[in-house]
């Protein structure tokens, strides 16, 4: 069966400098992609890139990993309600929040991560929903006109939605942005765009 998303394409300056940092900071494989493109972007790009890990040391270890690589620090590791997580910028502008729900360490510190989750930013939640369950990928969880969450399968990347203007609110950063997104979703969708402009493709787009 076939995954929702296989792999996710960046678009960057400087591949082989993409490919060094995130080798060094995230280590997510053949998960990630790279692009060179001049497509202009600015402010916001609309998205946000989860990495859920098992525990607190964890996030430590991936965000003072991406911040030695030369990843700029958006909000520190801090505790929460819901767990710890922290949320850096790559060299290339994509925004990386790393979390967990847990509030204590059961092991050594690792970099493995669980799960990425692709959080779009949608200007209408409720139409880019009937967007993606109309071609197919189901709805997990859904929470009116804020939150959506769909179910991906076994797929190494989960799909969220979530409102523009409250997914850049929990990134830390101004909600403005115009021009590209800067990424392509590689997956069952083919070759589509949906309502926000996030362009997805039948496979992954290497350099």
């Amino acid at each position: 069966m076939n995954t929702t998303i296989d792999s996710l394409t960046l678009d960057v300056p400087d591949v082989d400098a993409a490919r060094s940092f995130y080798a060094r900071a995230f280590d997510l494989g053949d998960r990630l992609h790279f692009r060179t493109a001049d497509a202009e972007t600015s402010g916001f790009r609309g998205f946000t890139l989860s990495l859920v890990v098992s525990q607190p040391a964890n996030v430590h270890a991936l965000i003072d990993a991406a911040v030695a690589a030369g990843a700029t620090v958006i909000k520190p590791v801090s505790k929460s309600l819901w767990g710890v997580g922290g949320t850096i910028q790559a060299p290339d502008g994509t925004i990386w929040k790393v979390a967990t729900s847990a509030k204590k360490d059961t092991a050594a510190p690792s970099r493995t991560v669980d799960e990425i989750i692709l959080l779009l930013g949608a200007a209408d939640v409720v139409a880019s929903k009937t967007f993606y369950a109309d071609r197919g990928i189901p709805v997990g969880k859904s929470f009116g006109r804020s939150y959506v969450q769909f179910d991906t399968g076994s797929g190494p990347i989960g799909l969220g939605l979530y409102r523009h203007a409250s997914l850049a609110k929990d990134a830390g950063v101004p909600a403005e942005g115009s021009g590209s997104h800067r990424i392509t979703v590689n997956g069952v969708l083919g070759a589509a765009v949906d309502p926000d402009g996030f362009v997805w493709a039948p496979v992954a787009v290497t350099a």
